[in-house]
């Protein structure tokens, strides 16, 4: 899983059938390589700004409805940001 903040959405005019419903994201990692902006499917509500938990890859088909072409899908609205002590 991945912590991640919205910066931004994604329009699009046509897209695959079973895409319709979702709300396209684009969101910037917490930790890593924050340069990696990746686009991740919303049936939340996430909004621009918020903390957001994202699940990747193959599990995403366990929280999905029904079967969809996504590899990044927000399961989660992070109600505080982390904060990360220096170690």
């Amino acid at each position: 899983m991945i912590l991640g903040k919205v910066i931004g959405t994604v329009v699009s005019t046509r897209k695959c059938s079973n895409l319709v419903g979702y709300k396209l994201l684009t969101i910037r990692p917490l930790f890593g390589n924050k340069e990696n902006i990746f686009v991740a499917a919303d049936l939340l509500g996430a909004g621009i700004g918020e903390c957001v938990l994202i699940t990747t890859d193959n599990t995403t088909q366990y929280a999905l409805n029904k079967s969809s072409p996504i590899d990044a899908l927000v399961v989660g609205i992070v109600d505080s940001e982390p904060q990360i002590e220096n170690v």
